[in-house]
């Protein structure tokens, strides 16, 4: 390290660091900006006594006021909870039918199970229930298991393919990848299905052939006319209303792989009054039957 000299140009003396011929300015830290540093340390060390901060193996240190933000905010969901009492009392003791009908009953299952559904429902099915790609648009009147209330309750409660007892089960079968079909014959029959909805088919498609692959391996689930089974959750493919997209190669993907997405069962995880508060929010948002 050299020794410190007065620089000629800035008139400020060097620290005696060099690097490649370059000298550095002895420029200390305004006294403000030291003095907010050294307060900021000391308002650390405060809040460490006053507040919860360091995390222990067990737990994490109180603080001498012995505050909790999840204290806190149970306490606010408590008060909460009774101010709404004897209105969630009648909520749950009243039929879905009956909610609908009683404007005071109606506005606080929807306002209840809007909450719900923004904090369960709509990562999956979007904060409108419009829904996405292998998630279904609840706005709409195609219902895989069904649209009424007892059916958006029957499927909140169980879900689907949820593990749950009385969950919906029925899935579609991989045709492909379990040797039912051959390629030729899964890239028949899936234009086929695209013509079921209007959609364009492949030029040399065989129409007959399709029909005839259609017909003895999916009517069983789709029926005939392959307008779907409710029972089943087997969706309807002639009206334009896609899970998992109408592309020809998704079809094929379908046809062959199989589709069995889980609804999960929030029987357990919610309490009575919300799964019936947020059935009714869901019929309201426009596709309930």
């Amino acid at each position: 390290m050299a020794e410190s000299e007065l620089d000629k140009v800035s008139g400020k003396t060097t620290t005696g660091h060099q690097w490649d011929g370059i000298k550095e300015l002895n420029t200390p830290l305004p006294r403000w900006w030291l003095i907010t540093f050294y307060a900021t340390i000391l308002w650390a060390i405060g809040y460490w006594v006053v507040y919860p901060a360091w995390p222990l193996l067990w737990s994490y240190t109180r603080g001498v006021l012995n505050y909790s933000t999840r204290a806190a905010v149970a306490v606010e969901l408590a008060n909460l909870e009774k101010i709404r009492g004897d209105k969630m009392i009648a909520l749950g003791a009243a039929s879905l039918a009956d909610i609908e009908k009683d404007p005071a009953l109606l506005a606080l299952a929807r306002a209840r199970g809007k909450a719900a559904f923004g904090d369960n429902c709509a990562p999956c099915h979007g904060s409108g229930g419009a829904g996405a790609k292998g998630y279904p648009n609840l706005n709409d009147d195609d219902w895989l298991w069904g649209g009424s209330l007892d059916q958006i309750v029957q499927t909140i409660q169980f879900g689907a393919r949820s593990g749950h007892t009385k969950t919906h089960e029925g899935a579609m079968l991989a045709f492909g990848k379990d040797g039912i079909l051959k390629r030729d014959e899964i890239g028949t029959v899936a234009n086929y299905v695209r013509s079921l909805s209007g959609l364009s088919t492949r030029q040399g498609y065989d129409v007959a052939a399709g029909a005839n692959i259609f017909f003895e391996n999916c009517t069983s689930c789709h029926g005939e006319a392959g307008k779907g089974n409710q029972e089943l959750g087997a969706p309807n493919l002639t009206d334009k209303i896609w899970l998992y997209g109408s592309e020809e190669a998704t079809l094929i993907e379908t046809i062959t792989n199989g589709r069995a997405g889980v609804m999960p069962a929030w029987v357990g995880r919610l309490d009575p009054s919300t799964i019936k508060a947020l059935a009714v929010y869901v019929h309201t948002l426009g596709g309930g039957k």
